[in-house]
């Protein structure tokens, strides 16, 4: 049977166009239920159970649960307690759940697909018994609302067991009684079972209303949006992202597009929580402060802590006050349980791991059994009468010190995704014994018989990138850097690619590795490893012995690696003076020219700064941290740097020469002079002058500063330098100013990322763009359109941070939970100041104070 719907509507131009949709519907749409006689059902159709056991006092009988939209919206965590079961989602909710948030979406297709829950999805729009029209004057919000009850009814019809509607709005409810449907609120549902997490996991929307007759305001109102729409118009107001300070939960700054404003004060941050978008209005300027020294981390010192300091003029800065919450940004959090003083209370507080999120007020009557145990808790809002936000359990992660519970934190609190791959991204993977084909063969070059070679980390399975260099007879090298060709794998558009895209990045850890791709691509079938043939896409150039180019070409192509090394392996074959086989030749080409790269490169202001890089020996069977160890570099080390940059440099030209607007590239913005003022300050303590005018006045600052007798000095000051820089960033080249192309540290017009895209998406896009400019692959819609290539970018540029920063927090985390890694630190000096703060490393290494 075949609907329609007609309606017109008038274009930007004016023109009147006639809309015709079509809505099909169908007899043959089935239950779910196991056993039902009418419906003609496959055994993977099978969901839901066909007597399911009630586990609810308010009825005894036998019941499926159905869902609206509301109630999974509000309540997706309770949804998500394995508790329930023998659900039904009807596709009205589905549709407007998608249609009204993504994120919910997302976690409410989890459920569904975790085939223990029994949740089946019922195609009711579809379905001639339970399709129904809009009536005249009948809001969107009703019509679904009675599709939701009709569908309830055609089911408590078909199957013969009960129909229980969970809404918490009350109009549905009783107009489902009105139709013989059970109908109950979701917190009256969870309070009559027997469940010990269910009903602490809804969230805790009518805590707002709840306030004693003798409680007072802590925090001045919010003002209306109309308020607010007013005053940001008239320019009373600035709009911003609020940003708490990590070392003073009293303190916070707002990222305005005039200002940084400066926040001070618990009525002046007025419950904004960090990542929400905000109004601010401006103090007057006789009001305006400076960021204060203290280190306060309970909000409870407000009233303790009263320090007056003189301060100078200059010190001050453009300080407000929050007036309104714009958007809110608020998340999962994970941290522990403060047990309120009172015994048996159900009321406690939850601290969170992050220390610039507030502690959130929760009840559970699981208090004594989860002061133990890492938690996750879910705001659910912050009256003006509460000092704290409050919120609701959402689960308990493990023991509070377990390094498998640990490390699912620190996972959580930097959003890294980590859930195993879904069976439709596995379905898109080649099989285990895949092999090159001889049509595929017959499309590339073949380099099977070049002397190619890869250099990696000790360890390293998913190799990206492989390098080769031999002499021409015109006395001229040819150079070539091959890489992984994953595009082959990880076509546009498919689970796999999607998959690739959300995670961004291989996010590395001190135990533990978490792909961007499965393993069978990024340890085996991508992976260039020793003595096996793979598909790679190459950038081969012809260089003079002074490594100017004479030529450079791009080609997929299919190469056997001739020794997969690692960087020690290679530079003892460079060093070995009697080893003169082609691949020894090979690698002291390779250098030489790197050598003379890294030069000019540093000539023309590239920056060479230090970070603090430390590897873990870890128990392969334990996994415990055996040992840690600085890192420590070769000239085989700088050697595949120079290639590989000098590869990410040869692709950004080529494709920004092809496709102008739609270049995924990267660039390096310049810091503002503020940011160096602490690198300046330390230097000049010690006698240097640091000239900031461009880079290649710093790098040459840099490098004069040297102290005879004390080695770390420099390295030292060069980490400060790096703390002073702004952060690398993906860009689409359609949206962003060419004059903003420039790399700053690197010195160079133009850059991208092309040699690693086992490990990142933003090389895999760079792939399909390089293919498409030499005719190897074609493009599509979303490659070419330059504001989803923004919107990826913008993906790309947070996961990649959200990576660094779970990276770093792993070696912290590792490195304190033995008294062995404590003492190392203590004594070894250099490891020592990696875990100091900046400020903590300025103050120690340049005013000798102690820390």
């Amino acid at each position: 049977m075949l609907t329609k719907k007609v309606f017109y509507k008038q274009s930007k131009k004016g023109t009147i166009l006639k809309i015709v949709r079509e809505h099909y519907l169908r007899k043959d749409i089935w239950c779910g239920c196991k056993g039902c006689v009418k419906c003609a059902l496959e055994e993977k159709d099978m969901i839901l159970d066909a007597c399911p056991v009630s586990k609810c006092s308010l009825l005894s009988d036998p019941h499926y649960i159905f869902l609206d939209t509301n109630a999974v919206l509000d309540q997706i965590d309770a949804i998500e307690d394995p508790y329930l079961e023998n659900i039904i989602i009807p596709q009205t909710v589905l549709d407007e759940v998608k249609h009204r948030s993504s994120s919910v979406f997302k976690r409410l297709k989890e459920v569904i697909f975790d085939k223990k829950r029994k949740i089946y999805v019922f195609v009711n729009e579809h379905l001639k018994a339970t399709y129904i029209e809009r009536r005249v004057g009948e809001t969107v919000n009703d019509r679904n609302d009675r599709a939701i009850r009709k569908a309830a009814t055609w089911y408590q019809e078909h199957t013969g067991v009960k129909s229980v509607l969970l809404s918490d709005d009350i109009a549905n409810r009783e107009k489902a009684v009105e139709k013989g449907i059970f109908a109950f609120s979701l917190s009256d549902y969870a309070e009559a079972t027997d469940s010990a997490t269910l009903s602490e996991r809804l969230c805790a929307k009518r805590w707002s209303e709840r306030r004693g007759e003798d409680s007072t305001d802590v925090f001045p109102a919010h003002l209306p949006p109309a308020a607010v729409h007013h005053g940001l118009k008239a320019g009373l107001l600035l709009q911003g992202v609020f940003y708490a300070s990590k070392e003073n939960c009293l303190e916070a700054t707002v990222i305005t597009d005039k200002h940084n404003v400066l926040i001070q004060g618990r009525a002046s941050l007025n419950r904004a929580i960090d990542g929400d978008t905000v109004a601010v209005e401006l103090l007057p300027k006789e009001e305006w402060v400076a960021p204060s020294n203290l280190v306060i981390e309970s909000e409870e010192a407000e009233d303790e802590v009263k320090v007056e300091r003189e301060i100078n003029e200059e010190e001050r800065q453009v300080t407000g006050k929050i007036v309104a919450i714009i958007h809110r940004k608020w998340q999962q959090y994970c941290g522990i349980l403060q047990l309120s003083p009172i015994k048996g209370h159900t009321y406690h507080l939850f601290v969170p791991a992050k220390r610039h999120i507030p502690k959130v007020r929760i009840e559970t009557r699981q208090g004594e059994k989860l002061a133990s145990q890492r938690l996750v808790v879910a705001i659910d809002g912050w009256p003006r009468h509460s000092r704290h936000p409050q919120g609701h359990f959402v689960r308990a992660l493990g023991k509070i010190g377990d390094k498998e519970t640990e490390n699912e934190v620190l996972l959580l609190e930097h959003d890294i995704p980590c859930s195993k791959f879904s069976d439709a991204v596995l379905a898109d993977l080649p099989s285990n014994d895949w092999t090159i084909t001889p049509e595929e063969l017959a499309k590339r070059v073949d380099l099977r018989n070049i002397i190619v070679c890869s250099v990696d980390p000790p360890g390293c399975t998913d190799i990206d990138d492989a390098l080769h260099c031999f002499k021409l007879p015109n006395g001229n090298y040819e150079a070539g850097v091959h890489i992984a060709d994953v595009s082959h794998f990880i076509r546009p558009g498919t689970a796999l690619d999607k998959e690739a895209a959300l995670r961004a990045t291989t996010v590395y850890l001190v135990d533990k590795r978490i792909d961007m791709v499965p393993d069978l691509l990024s340890s085996n079938l991508c992976s260039l490893r020793g003595g096996e043939e793979r598909l790679s896409f190459s950038c081969i150039w012809e260089l003079t012995p002074n490594a100017e180019i004479i030529s450079t070409r791009f080609h997929k192509s299919v190469i056997k690696s001739k020794a997969a090394m690692t960087y020690e392996a290679a530079q003892a074959i460079i060093d070995d003076v009697s080893d003169e086989s082609e691949l020894a030749q090979s690698l002291r080409g390779l250098n030489t020219l790197a050598k003379v790269l890294k030069k000019r490169r540093m000539e023309n202001g590239a920056l060479s700064l230090a970070s603090p890089e430390i590897r873990f020996r870890v128990d392969s069977e334990t996994h415990e941290p055996l040992e840690v160890v600085s890192k420590k570099m070769r000239e085989t080390n700088s050697m595949v740097e120079e290639f590989m940059l000098l590869a990410n440099v040869s692709t950004a030209e080529k494709i920004l020469e092809e496709f102008p607007e739609v270049a995924l590239l990267r660039r390096h913005p310049e810091p503002p002079p503020a940011n160096f003022d602490p690198l300046i300050k330390a230097a000049h303590h010690q006698g240097f002058e640091i000239d900031i005018s461009n880079s290649k006045k710093l790098s040459e600052s840099l490098d004069k500063a040297i102290k005879p007798n004390d080695s770390y000095f420099n390295v030292m000051l060069r980490i400060l330098a790096t703390r002073c820089m702004l952060q690398a960033v993906y860009f689409a080249s359609g949206v962003t100013q060419r004059s903003e192309f420039f790399h700053y540290g690197l010195a160079a017009p133009l850059y991208t990322h092309f040699t690693s895209p086992i490990r990142r998406y933003s090389d895999v896009i760079v792939h399909r763009l390089l293919a498409a400019c030499i005719g190897a692959d074609a493009t599509y819609p979303d490659l070419m359109d330059k504001r989803k290539t923004d919107k990826l970018c913008q993906n790309l540029n947070y996961r990649k941070r959200m990576a660094q920063y779970a990276g770093r927090a792993s070696v912290a985390l590792h490195t304190h939970v033995s008294n062995f890694f404590l003492i190392f630190v203590i004594v070894d000096h250099f490891a020592f100041l990696i875990y100091c703060s900046v400020r903590i490393l300025y103050h120690c290494l340049f005013y000798n104070e102690p820390c």
